[in-house]
């Protein structure tokens, strides 16, 4: 391959269910839940649409630990990972195909539940405390406010 390439994804959105926290046999944590997306638009009759993207979201380790601590059904969530395609046959024999992402920061934005708003930044490669510090993203959103149109690379 001459250049490089670059897998990565960035999403918003709500968490369909709690994470589900899971061991491997080597005491590896791994958690697991569904991330809604959405988007809406105007179509040719003006009607309002919507429509709703879900993920599978997938984070191992400390951060598939705090997920699973944190991550609950409703809550707001930033992910930010990697794009991850499997495939395995059925018991028919069919070929299936799994896509998931697998997340590497994970900020927690608020959402359902009561109004509850906690801003907390986590990586697989730093602590909670490194992450949180380094991250201009982070410190938009402790403040409550959002990205300023000034700072968006479009």
């Amino acid at each position: 391959m001459a250049g490089k390439s670059l897998n990565k994804a960035c999403l918003i959105g709500n968490a369909g269910k709690d994470a589900e926290l899971r061991y491997t046999n080597s005491g590896k944590a791994r958690a697991s839940f569904s991330l809604a997306t959405s988007e809406s638009w105007k179509d040719q009759n003006g009607s309002q649409q919507e429509r709703v993207t879900w993920h599978n979201v997938v984070a191992w380790d400390k951060l598939g630990e705090i997920c699973g601590n944190y991550v609950k059904k409703g809550k707001q969530v930033y992910i930010e990972g990697r794009i991850s395609n499997t495939s395995y046959d059925d018991k028919e024999g069919v070929k299936k195909y799994i896509s998931e992402v697998v997340a590497t920061d994970l900020i927690l934005l608020g959402g359902a539940g009561g109004g509850e708003r906690a801003s907390s930044g986590f990586s697989q490669n730093s602590t909670p405390s490194e992450q949180h510090s380094s991250s201009p993203m982070n410190a938009e959103f402790d403040q409550g406010g959002s990205i300023p149109d000034s700072d968006l690379p479009f």
